[in-house]
């Protein structure tokens, strides 16, 4: 990488993460889906932070369906986007939702979604504090 964090570096990091069973953003698809380019890293990171929350209002106020799919889809894409596992993976499953089971569940997928972001903004913010 240009600013002195090798690709290497990422891809060490995503490992030990991976090990520990505790990474929620796989920087090693974040390091091949930027170039390892770092300032790109953070502008993403610092963005889906920053929208992060927007993503689960539209969730909190779709009132049909398909609104719900709509945002639930754009949430898992943006997390997907920048490696964030475990957003991605909850918004996948919002999205699977509709009808009945919509109504039923979507108390429970909002929480799920919503603790989701928060474990992945907190690994975002360690990230963007210190020097990855």
């Amino acid at each position: 990488m240009r600013d002195g964090t090798s690709e290497r570096q990422l891809k060490d990091r995503a490992a030990v993460e991976a090990a520990e069973g505790a990474a929620c953003i796989d920087l090693a698809h974040l390091s091949l889906f930027t170039a390892s380019d770092r300032a790109l890293i953070r502008e993403l990171l610092d963005l889906f932070r920053s929208q992060s929350a927007a993503y689960l209002q539209r969730l909190a106020a779709a009132t049909s369906d398909r609104e719900w799919q709509e945002a639930a889809h754009s949430l898992k894409g943006s997390a997907r986007a920048i490696g964030a596992c475990c957003v991605s993976e909850a918004a996948e499953r919002a999205e699977q939702l509709s009808g009945a089971a919509l109504k039923q569940g979507r108390s429970a997928s909002l929480q799920a979604i919503e603790g989701a972001i928060k474990e992945a903004n907190a690994e975002i913010a360690a990230l963007l504090a210190c020097d990855f």
